[in-house]
């Protein structure tokens, strides 16, 4: 709907500043003076972010400051006891290689997507637009060992939402590394009506750094058997060709950033001596090609190579709709696991 048509709705944020998200809660300190701009999340603490009654929706979340795996994103709708969304902070938002702050050409990596923003200096922005009906509550999870800082900004409305509205879920996996021989799974389990709308995926390859796209991606809608929707490659599933430019002309992975798709950056430099793995970020967004099922979904990706399957290391975060809200189907590996460099 256009931005100009007039809508019976009402804004809301949620900040530092603004803990409460009340009109006109923000802060009491005069022009040019920061009395909260960020908040402090011990080791083992939960915050809470945002705690809001429906219905309404969510249209934009930005976070900095401390970006790394053991701040655990949680969302929960309509007094679910367990998240439709629980992921690393770093990996929901496309960036998984949390400690890599330099892409191979000594830059910010930055994914620049019409879903998800990634700009320089780590800021962290989702343009999911997350409607709900009776109540949103948005946590963050410090898993680690020290005491950590965050910045956020989680912005919406209230006002009336269709009553066919799906629910946003997000659930995150790894392997570490892939199993030989195997198909990764990128999302399974997941029940009821809905659409899948798209993942990311960190790769770090291991072994030969030759050709690691070859594998297909493959999604099976409601009790299939065989897939119904099956890619020829890794690079033809995020929309590129011919390993990313690697094996043709310029011999040599290209980077790109889309509206909907992208393989943003490149990791790992050979003229760093403790940084030569290769490590690529990429994203799909399924938005104008959204994948619908009446009763489950399922997603899995070979790993495979020129010269057969591989042993890289796979991490993804899935995204998708329900018509009702559902707890994330997988189960959230420990904090140490979670550790790529």
């Amino acid at each position: 709907m256009p931005i100009y048509t007039m809508q019976d709705r009402t804004t809301f944020a949620f900040s530092a500043e603004n803990p409460t998200g009340a009109k006109g809660g923000g802060t009491r300190g005069g022009d040019c003076e920061k009395l909260r701009p960020c908040i402090d999340i011990q080791p083992g603490e939960t915050a809470t972010l945002c705690d809001t009654e429906g219905p309404g929706m969510i249209t934009h979340i930005w976070f900095t400051g401390y970006i790394g795996h053991s701040f655990i994103l949680r969302i929960y709708w309509d007094d679910m006891e367990r998240p439709s969304v629980e992921a690393p902070i770093s990996a929901f938002f496309g960036c998984a290689y949390d400690e890599n702050f330099a892409d191979r050409d000594g830059k910010y990596p930055v994914l620049n997507s019409a879903m998800v923003l990634v700009a320089p200096g780590r800021g962290y922005n989702c343009y999911w637009e997350m409607p709900f009906k009776k109540c949103c509550r948005i946590t963050m999870e410090n898993r680690g060992a020290e005491n950590q800082t965050l910045f956020y900004m989680i912005s919406g409305w209230h006002g009336a939402v269709p009553e066919n509205s799906g629910y946003f879920h997000a659930a995150y996996r790894q392997e570490h590394p892939v199993v030989r021989g195997r198909s990764y799974t990128v999302i399974d389990g997941i029940r009821g009506k809905g659409c899948f709308a798209g993942m990311t995926l960190a790769c770090g390859v291991n072994g030969h750094n030759t050709c690691w796209v070859e594998g297909e991606a493959k999604m099976y809608i409601d009790g299939d058997r065989y897939p119904s929707l099956n890619y020829t490659g890794t690079e033809d599933y995020f929309c590129g060709a011919y390993a990313f430019g690697n094996d043709v002309y310029q011999h040599k992975y290209q980077t790109f950033s889309g509206l909907y798709v992208g393989m943003y950056a490149i990791l790992g430099s050979d003229s760093e001596l403790y940084n030569q793995q290769q490590r690529f970020l990429l994203y799909r967004w399924h938005v104008k090609d959204p994948v619908y099922f009446e009763h489950d979904f399922r997603m899995v990706m070979d790993n495979l190579g020129w010269t057969g399957p591989r042993y890289d290391d796979y991490t993804t975060t899935a995204y998708w709709y329900l018509s009702e809200p559902a707890p994330v189907p997988v189960k959230l590996p420990g904090d140490q696991e979670m550790v790529m460099r």
